[in-house]
């Protein structure tokens, strides 16, 4: 099998590498944080002036109708610079939702806004006591004569502070966790009812808690079978949980390369400490563990298009496993080697640590996603 890029897929890493490099040192993602909604409008206007947010959606659609692997170089090139900007939240989830589950005319009225940066979406998913079962949704979706009206809370919704958008998972029949009657509706995040409580996150991005009371929206917001939507779900949080891994590839990636620099010039006894053996096998583990991930993010990327759901979901959550594993050995042997300034907020190594840290937990952490595995008779 052939891992190389093509010369297509070349260009487009040279291009957002090199978009990034200019657009996104660790100084200016401190000034980007300070800004409404915690990202920078001027660089997801860039993002978007590139082709990026068109970049998985069919040409009828007006994108670009790349794939997976294109997604996988983009989301490692995000990792690696630590953006802020909400590409997993807008592109692979909000736009996920529409290009594998929405009609002709939701596509027409929500991807152009999207494709072009005028608006962003956030996927409101998560519940109380729900953790990461996705089809654990109180959250009510009832039948009127105008459409559906939704009531309920969601929580820790990435980029539900200010998304135009929200794709919100609600239940149209049956009970609580019962795998029929969840439906995936659209909704403005204007629209009246909506209570929206924003706050930062713990690796620096922002989410909100939101509230739905008496929201009503169009028979037309909802996204394919109001009552059979849990597989679409599924779907499009394993596009998630691909993407994240290769996001934490990038970020590992930074976190070696910072780590090794920080040997070379660190000084002590009179000499680099990098020159110390015991520190340089130290990192050349880290080395291996960013290997090892980069290459089950390679194997997610492939299982993104498996036809068999259960297939596909078992590879995609194995290779999070591993990637988990990874993120957090590289994680904390890159703040054990940095010693104490790892540990503040003025060095970015901290930054970088806190970001898997958030990727390990979401939607579904190692302990998780292995005990799926191990009961689909998988191995890791």
């Amino acid at each position: 099998m052939d891992f190389d890029l093509s010369e297509e897929q070349r260009l487009l890493k040279e291009s957002v590498d090199g978009l990034l490099k200019t657009a996104y040192d660790f100084d200016s993602r401190k000034k980007y944080a300070a800004e409404k909604g915690g990202w920078s409008k001027a660089v997801w206007s860039k993002l978007a002036e590139q082709g990026l947010l068109g970049l998985p959606f069919s040409e009828d659609d007006g994108g670009f109708g790349a794939g997976a692997i294109e997604t996988m170089i983009v989301m490692e090139a995000l990792g690696k610079a630590l953006v802020l900007e909400p590409y997993l939240a807008t592109v692979v989830l909000g736009g996920g939702f529409l290009r594998r589950g929405g009609s002709a005319e939701q596509k027409a009225a929500y991807l152009p806004g999207l494709i072009d940066g005028s608006k962003t979406f956030a996927f409101a998913q998560l519940e109380k006591n729900s953790r990461y079962d996705l089809g654990d949704v109180a959250t009510s979706a009832k039948k009127s004569d105008k459409g559906w009206v939704i009531d309920g809370e969601k929580f820790v919704v990435l980029n539900g502070e200010n998304a135009d958008t929200l794709v919100v998972t609600a239940r149209t029949k049956g009970g609580q966790r019962d795998r029929d009657g969840v439906g995936v509706f659209l909704v403005p995040g204007n629209a009246k009812g909506v209570s929206r409580k924003g706050y930062p996150t713990q690796d620096g991005q922002h989410a909100a808690d939101i509230t739905f009371t008496g929201v009503e929206v169009g028979a037309d917001a909802a996204i394919g079978d109001p009552a059979g939507g849990l597989p679409l779900i599924e779907q499009v949080v394993d596009d998630a949980r691909t993407a994240i891994c290769a996001e934490a590839v990038g970020a590992m990636d930074e976190s070696l390369r910072s780590t090794v620099e920080y040997l070379k010039t660190r000084t002590q006894f009179g000499v680099p400490i990098g020159s110390f053996q015991v520190l340089q096998h130290r990192a050349a583990d880290m080395f291996v563990a960013v290997e090892q991930a980069r290459s089950m993010a390679m194997f997610a990327t492939m299982a993104v298009d498996f036809d068999d759901p259960k297939e596909r979901a078992n590879a995609i959550a194995a290779a999070k496993v591993q990637v988990g594993q990874s993120l957090k050995f590289v994680g904390e042997q890159a703040i054990q080697l940095h010693g104490g300034v790892g540990m503040t907020m003025e060095y970015k190594i901290g930054h970088y640590f806190k970001r898997l840290t958030m990727i390990e937990r979401t939607f579904g952490d190692s302990d998780y996603l292995l005990a799926k595995v191990s009961d689909a008779g998988g191995l890791v």
